[in-house]
């Protein structure tokens, strides 16, 4: 792709520059944002480095490539770490720069941003890009800091420290290389904790030269230190631009990290053989599969939390068969909406969308739909997409969150804040997601967090190709796409977890990778909690998808300091009896444990996951006694997820009409059920 560089003349704009060209993109502009007043070394920007501004026009001549500037007008008014139009804020400053180039420049398809931890400066890099239809690439995005900076020291890039502004860093540290500094950085990120990127703000830097620099590069001509404020000091300098041998093109590429972590390529290394015995194998599935069944009933599942809206088709319509796919669509979402507005919810409070389609080729057509209703939504929700045996084109369930601003009567709300994750950049860390989906939406609890997890694919995060690799690398790709997804909104424990799979070959493999899962979080989930279903096909042509929800427990500080010589006594009583000893006040809104856990006693295979004290639980149970699902299914105040290969009567929750149903263990059942059982208010 074409792209415009981004540069505030410091390290990580120009090493991402340079990760750029690595994996093929094409540098056609440089672009620049400067404070208003002449001079001005030093403004209180959240987002822009403003430090040897001055030195940036010379930058365009060593690229050979345009620079384009604008100044920086507006102020840091909107600091949400998600970005939404704001008049006045400074980033409409840098959608004005980049709508500039993008006119100048047609052919534009990118813009570089050296965003490295900071979520405030990627997503608003990526608010831009979303609203001029450009992508985002930030190649430096969640890398080791040590192994960059160690990079850096490497890759042939003269970066000078031009400001400190951390303990162990004084005048003496300015105008000093990278590589000089590096070992103290790293002293005194062991000491300090400070960032050895310098991504707390501790320095800013300067590049003289670079691999990209073609055929000159600069020089300090002068140098000045001024003291900024008591802890704040930088370097105010001149520069000339001389000449540079033309290095060899070898020494611009950079290597990419490796694709996979070291503890998941140890575990594909061990086990490579078994899946070379097997060869490459087709992604279709023999057709003994269970025959598309009627539509099933829409039907809602309310909660004192959440409202769970199953099996939205575009039946109800009086002829469906008359109405375009893009029709039909909207038809399921203006459904959706008057739901929503009869329980005064909105789009906005989504958290996750299983969506599935009668055949993957009309993703194109029902996404574009799907993003139109999502477009202005804040952290769009979550969402997994398959194909499967479906009667109707199209069928959407999905989770509700109820707003927390009506339950603050209560006082349990912990705010109104939307959490989650949206990475829409091209980046070494995962799959960015152009669809309108974010990777994660939390659900903040006073006791305890739940994050629903959007399905991953084998993509290859630099390029968004689909990996061509056997089913067991792939397995494990998409598997560490899930976890860092979970690493990133800190919430790390497997609640009920799904992978689809095409082809029966895949299974050995997606239980190996369960398995290393399980030992990297070192925490005592349950294998059980794993569902592995069959489908017809996949996004992408894919072969594995993994995806489902996670949750992390958040310990109150209300909670007395003897609970835990409580433990004995809420082991004899059960859940309830656990539940019946918080501190705060909820109100019950279910007494289903005992009839779902008579139910649940007579099936062998199955796994809960008890949260907080078991006042939310995930049950996952694996059968082939269509009686059992039929009487969980008349529990009340349950919502329930069916898993089946077999065709049932009658449908309470959500049905999901699959080929093959596996436990963790590989087992073949025709039926498994996940269900979410919240017995008191949590929020």
């Amino acid at each position: 792709m074409k792209f415009l560089a981004l540069i505030s003349g410091g390290k990580d704009s120009f090493f991402n520059l340079q990760h750029c060209i690595s994996q093929g993109h094409e540098l056609i502009a440089l672009g620049n944002l400067h404070p208003v007043v002449a001079g001005q070394d030093e403004i209180d920007s959240f987002m822009f480095q403003t430090v040897g501004h001055d030195v940036i026009s010379s930058y365009a001549k060593c690229l050979d490539v345009p620079l384009y500037r604008q100044a920086i007008t507006g102020l840091s008014s909107n600091q949400n770490l998600e970005y939404l139009y704001t008049k006045g804020d400074e980033i409409e400053d840098l959608f004005q720069l980049i709508s500039h180039v993008q006119k100048t420049h047609p052919d534009l398809e990118a813009v570089s941003c050296g965003a490295i931890l900071s979520h405030y400066q990627r997503t608003r890099v990526e608010n831009v890009c979303g609203r001029l239809n450009l992508t985002s690439l930030t190649y430096l995005w969640q890398r080791d800091q040590n192994e960059l900076m160690l990079e850096m020291c490497q890759a042939g890039l003269d970066a000078r420290l031009v400001k400190v502004a951390a303990i162990g860093l004084n005048a003496t540290h300015l105008g000093k290389l990278l590589n000089e500094v590096y070992p103290q950085l790293v002293r005194l990120n062991q000491m300090y904790q400070v960032h050895i990127c310098g991504e707390g703000g501790e320095f800013e830097t300067i590049v003289l030269d670079s691999p990209a620099f073609k055929h000159k590069r600069l020089e300090f001509t002068d140098q000045q230190v001024v003291k900024h404020s008591l802890d704040v000091i930088y370097l105010k300098f001149g520069v000339k631009v001389v000449e540079k041998q033309r290095e060899d093109e070898n020494v611009l590429a950079l290597e990419a990290p490796p694709l996979l972590e070291e503890n998941w390529r140890e575990i594909y290394d061990n086990h490579q053989n078994q899946e070379q015995a097997i060869g490459k194998f087709e992604q279709t599935l023999d057709e003994q599969s269970l025959e598309s069944p009627l539509p099933p009933p829409t039907n809602i599942c309310e909660t004192f939390n959440r409202l769970f809206i199953n099996n939205l088709t575009p039946n109800e319509t009086t002829d469906v068969s008359s109405l375009s796919l893009e029709e039909q669509t909207r038809n399921v979402f203006n459904r959706l909406i008057k739901i929503l507005n009869e329980n005064n919810l909105s789009l906005n409070d989504v958290q996750h969308v299983d969506l599935l389609l009668s055949e993957m080729a009309s993703f194109n057509d029902v996404n574009k739909v799907y993003g139109s209703f999502f477009a202005n939504i804040y952290l769009p929700p979550s969402r997994i997409c398959v194909e499967t045996n479906i009667s109707t084109k199209l069928q959407l369930s999905c989770v509700v969150l109820k707003s927390k601003k009506k339950n603050m009567d209560n006082g349990n709300s912990i705010g109104t804040d939307k959490l989650g994750i949206h990475v829409r950049s091209r980046s070494f860390w995962g799959p960015q997601n152009i669809g309108p989906y974010s990777q994660s939406i939390v659900d903040a609890n006073l006791t305890f967090k739940l994050a629903s997890l959007s399905g991953q694919i084998p993509l290859i995060p630099a390029t968004m190709e689909l990996s061509t690799s056997g089913i067991f690398f792939n397995s494990i790709l998409s598997m560490q796409h899930l976890s860092r997804v979970q690493n990133m909104v800190n919430v790390t424990n497997p609640a009920a977890i799904v992978c689809f799979i095409t082809n029966l070959k895949a299974l050995e493999f997606v239980r190996l990778t369960w398995s290393h899962y399980l030992e990297n979080i070192g925490k005592s989930a349950s294998e059980n909690g794993l569902v592995i279903v069959e489908v017809k096909s996949l996004p992408r042509g894919a072969n594995v998808e993994w995806g489902g929800f996670a949750f992390e427990e958040i310990q109150s500080m209300y909670e007395d300091e003897d609970d835990n010589d409580d433990d004995d006594e809420e082991e004899e009583n059960g859940a309830e009896g656990s539940a019946n000893e918080t501190k705060i006040k909820h109100k019950v809104l279910s007494t289903s444990s005992k009839p779902l856990s008579s139910i649940l006693e007579t099936i062998e295979h199955k796994a809960v996951c008890s949260i907080a004290k078991a006042t939310y639980n995930f049950h996952v149970a694996f059968t082939s006694d269509l009686e059992k699902i039929e009487q969980i299914m008349r529990v009340p105040e349950l919502q329930v997820q069916i898993y089946a290969s077999q065709p049932l009567k009658t449908i309470s929750g959500e049905f999901i009409p699959v080929r093959k149903v596996y436990s963790h263990s590989g087992e073949s059942f025709d039926f498994c059920v996940v269900c979410r059982e919240e017995l008191l208010s949590n929020k």
